[in-house]
């Protein structure tokens, strides 16, 4: 989830016909404006996550009170967390054509669930309060967050380590609808399954976060990370990166490059976290960089990736160091560029830091998942193809050695 000026334009995306998007209509946000489109319905119809919404929907118009809803919200949010976990690791139906690893269900389904949410509240007579409250709980158990808690006593007494992997939901749908980010297939086909290490087992608890600058200002990886980083002995947070290479990126940088997100909204300036009076310019990985780079882990290159963006002490002007930051300098990209995948590095190094934990964790981004060809146009292509399925298998498959590489070396 590259973007500094260097690889894409600052710029909130055009719509697929280069036209600016037109606002959404009142009670519906950009990103739900989208399920409208065929490339969303077929996606839904081809998985079977079709019926979610609708669920979901009758169990509101039968809830009675805030409390109601809220279970509901929780219970169906969860139940599309683990179908899409169940689904990508094999279990259960396959419930339509889609491949099973496929991260795509799960994001287009939250979205249908969510602007059911927001029609119940409108007509509910619940707060405005009332109404962002469901919308968080509903986000946090689907995503898989409020089960990501880093194992218990019961795991320690098993001798498993403990390994927090995030990913992200897809984004640049603007530009292609079709759009799948291998860093949520990652963490759907890793929740809670157990790596096996020359160092011993290792139970990998996962959850995925949405491209969109307010959740993040609105502090949703400290929420999450919170209580599983003391738990865990290892986390890696994960995106989507450059073509035809794997990133271990080793500082990440406070700043917001301006990058339109998910809901075609831009921000720039310094990362908003809480006591911004100790807020540093930099972080780093503490992950085992150079042994990840030198194992054998699959097809794509591995990269310790040491550049960032910086406006020296002194200067006005950005410079690109390939060495990482200099003394008293002020961030502007870190080596995974200055979007929201910098962002969650920065953020769980930083809450790292804060909480004064001793445990390697970082940020590695992954190659661009592409379409096979003749199926590069969004306009004419279709959801999915051969090339496409099998390129986000070997990305997933790469990342898992990664991770197990990481737990060994940790």
């Amino acid at each position: 989830m590259l973007a500094s000026a260097a690889l894409v334009a600052v710029a909130p995306p055009p719509t697929a016909t280069g036209a600016p998007a037109a606002p959404a209509a009142p009670g519906v946000t950009v990103e739900e404006r989208r399920l409208d489109g065929d490339v969303p319905r077929r996606i839904l119809d081809d998985s079977g996550f079709d019926g979610v919404a609708p669920a979901f929907a009758k169990s509101l118009r039968g809830a009675g009170s805030y409390g109601q809803a809220e279970r509901a919200a929780v219970r169906h949010g969860e139940r599309l967390w683990q179908r899409a976990v169940d689904r990508a690791q094999g279990r259960g139906p396959a419930g339509g054509e889609l491949s099973r690893d496929d991260d795509r269900p799960l994001y287009w389904a939250r979205l249908a669930m969510t602007r059911e949410l927001r029609a119940w509240h409108a007509g509910s007579g619940l707060s405005e309060a009332a109404g962002t409250r469901l919308l968080e709980r509903l986000e946090s158990a689907s995503r898989g967050q409020d089960s990501m808690t880093g194992g218990g006593a019961g795991d320690r007494a098993k001798g498993l380590k403990r390994i927090v992997v995030t990913g992200f939901d897809p984004f640049t749908l603007d530009r292609d609808i079709r759009i799948s980010n291998p860093s949520g297939a990652l963490a759907l086909a890793l929740d809670g399954t157990v790596i096996r290490t020359a160092d011993g087992p290792a139970r990998v608890e996962t959850a995925v976060f949405p491209v969109r600058w307010g959740d993040f200002a609105d502090g949703t990886v400290e929420r999450a990370l919170r209580r599983a980083l003391p738990r865990a002995d290892l986390f890696v947070t994960v995106s989507q990166g450059r073509v035809g290479r794997i990133d271990v990126e080793r500082y990440n940088g406070a700043w917001r490059g301006g990058f339109g997100d998910n809901e075609n909204v831009s921000e720039t300036g310094l990362v908003p976290v809480k006591d911004p009076a100790t807020q540093p310019q930099w972080t780093t990985t503490t992950l085992p960089y150079a042994a990840i780079a030198a194992a054998g882990t699959g097809r794509f290159p591995v990269y310790d990736n040491t550049s960032v963006t910086e406006i020296p002490a002194g200067g006005t002007a950005p410079v690109v160091r390939p060495a990482g930051p200099t003394p008293g300098s002020a961030a502007r990209a870190g080596g995974g560029g200055d979007y929201l995948s910098n962002e969650i590095a920065y953020r769980a190094t930083l809450l790292r830091d804060r909480l004064g934990l001793d445990i390697p964790g970082g940020h590695v981004h992954t190659p661009v998942l592409q379409f096979g060809p003749g199926n590069t146009d969004p306009a004419t292509g279709t959801v999915s193809d051969p090339v496409f399925v099998q390129n986000r298998l070997d990305i997933t498959e790469q990342l898992r050695t990664i991770v197990r590489v990481a737990a060994e070396e940790s």
